[in-house]
């Protein structure tokens, strides 16, 4: 008889409550309190999943009150170290929100704690657990070397996502906050070392506190030749033209996401949108004696792609599995902290003014 798991949920905004809904509808999970600063969210978590698993405004109260064997992290990057070390040395296992930290020095203490002792460490890395992407990644590997990787992600937000936006940009900047995701993404096409960042950024807006930045863009090297670049930008002032590239072109052609209703317009601000593909556009480059192409692209349809909880129910399931069977997450962590160094890099290049060397 399989091991029911008591997770303790962290954070109750968007991420945080895919999460809790799959933990809620996973049999091997048990929700055992929900922690949050704003008892309104807590009680609007409960209500979602038509509840009342207790409720704490507190985390270390929790912590000790509860005695999880497994702890979800989705707050601000600013509390991910302290919480996760927290959680391993308590004896629980953590699921931790991307990025991993707020520093690659965070990060590194975060992996070492869970290495030291034992405990599971799984980062939230969506795109890994999609079909679509998993499968755009498994494309572009076929495209040869060197590959040229273009990906952004902007999204015009107002009301209560600006909101949103402004505490967690009050943290961490847009390229480093969703960067991780798109880096990782094209070091996973290249298999290859990343060897140089470079990264500029603008203020877009005074709502902001004291030298941080609304938008941001870096451009990576790696070790094959490959290069990738990613931008990211929120606020109200952002455009919704071209907000969503996902392309990627080698010598053999090139693939691109043609998400064309989710990057239709007003999507750049529904954080469902962000994950949906919809369909791949594969291009063949090989012209024939007379210089015309050998083939028609190639398109391969993802309608049937799972939305954004059940995209969140693949990952718990995938943290239930590494606790339930002891998987070696070796290589997942390394990949963490490799995706938080390029975009720290970014970061560095952009308020710098010099290229970062890795």
């Amino acid at each position: 008889m399989k091991k029911t798991i008591k997770i303790l949920c962290v954070g109750a905004g968007h991420m945080g409550t895919s999460h809790a809904r799959a933990y809620h509808a996973l049999e091997g999970f048990e929700i055992c309190g929900i922690v949050t600063r704003s008892s309104g969210s807590r009680a609007a978590l409960n209500a979602d999943l038509g509840t009342t698993y207790p409720e704490f405004g507190d985390y270390g109260e929790a912590l000790a009150a509860t005695k999880p064997d497994a702890v979800s992290i989705s707050t601000y990057p600013d509390t991910h170290a302290s919480f996760a070390i927290a959680a391993m040395e308590a004896g629980a296992d953590v699921f931790i929100e991307k990025p991993l930290a707020e520093t690659v020095e965070e990060a590194e203490q975060i992996v070492a704690k869970a290495t030291a002792s034992g405990r599971k460490l799984v980062i939230g890395y969506i795109l890994r657990h999609h079909p679509s992407w998993i499968k755009f990644i498994e494309i572009a590997q076929t495209l040869g070397k060197p590959l040229v990787m273009r990906m952004n992600l902007n999204q015009q937000s107002s009301g209560a996502n600006w909101e949103t936006h402004k505490n967690l940009m009050s943290s961490i900047s847009p390229i480093v906050d969703c960067g991780v995701h798109y880096v990782d993404v094209m070091c996973q096409m290249t298999r290859s070392k990343p060897v140089r960042v470079s990264g500029i950024g603008a203020r877009l807006t005074d709502e902001l506190p004291e030298g941080k930045i609304n938008y941001g863009h870096l451009q990576v090297t790696f070790e094959d030749g490959s290069v990738g670049w990613y931008e990211a930008g929120w606020g109200p002032m952002m455009s919704e033209t071209a907000f969503f590239v996902k392309d990627v072109v080698g010598p053999k052609g090139c693939v691109t996401i043609s998400a064309k209703d989710a990057a239709g317009e007003g999507a750049s601000a529904d954080v469902d949108s962000h994950s949906r593909t919809e369909a791949l556009r594969l291009h063949h480059s090989a012209l024939n004696s007379e210089g015309k192409f050998v083939k028609e692209d190639d398109w391969i349809t993802t309608e049937d792609e799972p939305d954004h909880d059940g995209l969140c129910f693949r990952e718990q399931e995938f943290f239930l599995d590494a606790i339930l069977n002891d998987a070696d997450l070796t290589d997942h962590m390394a990949d963490a902290i490799n995706s938080m160094r390029i975009v720290a890099a970014a970061d560095e290049s952009f308020r710098t003014g010099k290229t970062v060397e890795l």
